[in-house]
């Protein structure tokens, strides 16, 4: 049998062994036979043999070149398995799908957020669950007024629905992180508080207001937008928010608002680079 090569730092590789959890998370999914499922990071291959005994079709997307004819040898008589070799973030992830397709995968901690939000770039997965670090799972599934509520949460939560599913001990993996892990799956919404074109501007203006979380709205708005007092009142009164509540007291629908009252009032829409 061939040794299978080591877990590789660059790659943030903590391979999941545990059956019981590789089970559930492909459970989660709520996958069948008919579906198409793209894996991000197969690794060696356990939660690939998990998709494949749910699901009709399977892409499997690993960066890593020494485990990819791994992967591929392992299920050369199987043609539901495609391997793609390659960054998940130069993927088009629909065009692999080529239809409707779900989203799975053990995702690197040092990219997990650049990687949720290039997953829910149209067409998006109809559902997806992702296992990350459990400080990015509560930070995505926080509401407005939690400690953990934030950019991430707010940019995720106006296009989807987050739910964190269960947690994952640091020694169900090989070799063990220094975090703990849990599950999170992630479910476009059919009533999404922005519309296609409001998303980029959205994320931005949403990312710059949580730098400024400290700030009451009214001295946000003026900051974000360069407006002065009096602009950025009408704008925080055409929003029907309160001019001295903080970022983190917002909902997605309160940014949502805002950003359309900056529009309205004041003619602008995505923050000014900085």
């Amino acid at each position: 049998m061939t040794a299978l090569p080591r877990a590789k730092k660059r790659f943030g590789q903590h391979f999941l062994t545990d059956p019981r959890i590789l089970s559930r998370i492909a459970d989660g999914l709520a996958i069948t036979p008919t579906d198409t499922v793209i894996e991000i990071g197969p690794g060696r291959g356990a939660l690939t043999e998990a998709l494949l005994s749910r699901a009709g079709r399977v892409i499997a997307i690993e960066v890593d070149r020494d485990l990819v004819p791994i992967l591929r040898s392992r299920w050369a008589d199987d043609p539901r398995l495609m391997v793609v070799e390659g960054d998940v973030l130069e993927q088009d992830l629909g065009a692999l799908a080529n239809g409707p397709f779900l989203l799975a995968g053990n995702v690197p901690y040092n990219i997990t957020t650049p990687i949720l939000f290039h997953a829910l770039t149209r067409p998006r997965p109809a559902r997806a669950v992702y296992l990350v670090q459990l400080e990015v799972a509560l930070r995505a599934a926080a509401a407005p007024n939690d400690e953990a509520f934030g950019a991430l949460s707010v940019n995720l939560q106006a296009v989807a629905q987050v739910e964190l599913l269960f947690r994952v001990p640091a020694g169900a993996f090989t070799p063990p992180p220094k975090v703990e892990s849990a599950v999170i799956r992630v479910t476009p919404r059919l009533d999404p508080v922005i519309e296609a074109d409001e998303e980029e501007p959205y994320r931005l203006m949403v990312q710059g207001a949580f730098g400024l979380r400290r700030k009451q709205l009214k001295r946000v708005v003026r900051t974000l937008w360069s407006l002065d007092a009096e602009q950025a009142g009408g704008v925080v009164d055409r929003a029907g928010l309160d001019p001295e509540a903080r970022p983190e007291t917002l909902s997605p629908s309160d940014f949502a608002a805002l950003l359309r009252a900056a529009r309205t009032v004041a003619g602008v829409g995505a923050v000014p680079a900085r």
